[in-house]
């Protein structure tokens, strides 16, 4: 009798111990830009959270820079048919696949950061049912500060802009610069730093953050022209098979990771923009800024047909963002 029951009580056990491990779960999560840029000093706040809130039975391992071996324009289909479990995408560079993912690189329509997540938020239920209609789910976004020209000389100017070599990070900002007069090209970021060095390209369209991540000073860059076109967004969003195998508890401890990721790459960008603009300035990068009123007319107007072909594919889902944004920002 005591050895059956010794018996019971090891496989009870060893059970229990069995059922503990099949809820481990165990993701690699892929980000196509540097560790130490917003989005993956966000990425590593959300996957120690999410590692602390589940009591460490939610491990993920992060492969900043590409080197998962995906782009994000491949990301969003790979996490949709589970070849990633998760992924932080920039969400421009899946605007072929969903039209909502180009708002909001849309140029210059957001013009601080307390418009850019007013944006965000104000799309959040649309972007919520567009990664639903592809078997996801949205955990949080990060945005990126204002993208501005690097290159080898001001661009602040119709003139200067004329036939330069640049690469933009989606349609919206490739459409806008050829109508301003550039030999624009649609690039992925792990493409950027090759090209520049082969000639492929002469300037980048990104951030001040963006080139400061890349050290855009080694590739012989020496000027960011601050035209504040747009601020847009990466999303992280994981496969719905493989949020649907979680316990109800881990679940709520990856809601919780995300909102504290999320806090701390919008609470990045009071001070970000300075602390790049101090890092470029002691590398020999000169800031212009501001950039004269006429150029930035020039672009604007360029982008006018961005915004018409936009909306002849968001429709009235895209109208009504754009229409509640605007309302909600002049109150």
């Amino acid at each position: 009798m005591k050895i059956t029951l010794i018996i019971s009580i090891l496989m009870a056990a060893l059970m229990a111990a069995s059922s503990t491990l099949a809820q481990t779960v165990k993701w690699d999560m892929a980000n196509e830009y540097q560790e130490s840029s917003i989005h993956g000093q966000a990425q590593q706040v959300f996957t120690e959270a999410a590692s602390a809130a589940s009591g460490g039975s939610i491990e993920i391992t992060n492969h900043f820079g590409g080197s998962i071996g995906y782009k994000s324009k491949e990301h969003f289909d790979a996490v949709a048919d589970g070849a990633l479990p998760i992924a932080n995408t920039s969400m421009g560079q899946v605007a072929g696949i969903e039209p909502m993912f180009l708002l909001s690189s849309l140029p210059f329509l957001v013009g601080n950061a307390g418009e850019a997540r007013l944006l965000w938020e104000t799309a959040k239920p649309a972007y919520d049912e567009v990664f639903a209609r592809n078997n996801q789910i949205l955990l949080y976004a990060s945005p990126w500060p204002p993208a501005g020209i690097w290159a080898r000389k001001a661009v602040d100017s119709k003139g200067a802009l004329k036939g330069l070599k640049i690469r933009a990070w989606d349609a919206s900002g490739t459409k806008t610069l050829q109508g301003a007069g550039a030999a624009a090209i649609q690039m992925s970021w792990a493409d950027v730093v090759p090209q520049l060095t082969t000639g492929g390209i002469d300037a980048v369209l990104t951030s001040a953050e963006g080139g400061t991540n890349a050290a855009f000073w080694d590739q012989g860059l020496t000027h960011f022209s601050a035209v504040n076109y747009s601020m847009s967004l990466n999303m992280t969003h994981v496969n719905k098979d493989a949020w649907d195998a979680l316990t109800d508890e881990q679940r709520t401890a990856l809601m919780s990771a995300a909102e504290a990721a999320s806090e701390a790459a919008w609470g990045a960008l009071d001070t970000r923009v300075t602390e790049n603009y101090s890092e470029m300035q002691a590398n020999g990068i000169t800031v212009v800024e501001p950039v004269p009123a006429d150029f930035l007319v020039v672009l604007s107007e360029a982008g006018e047909l961005v915004y018409t072909d936009w909306l002849e594919k968001a429709g009235d889902t895209g109208q009504k963002i754009l229409d509640e944004y605007r309302a909600a920002r002049t109150n």
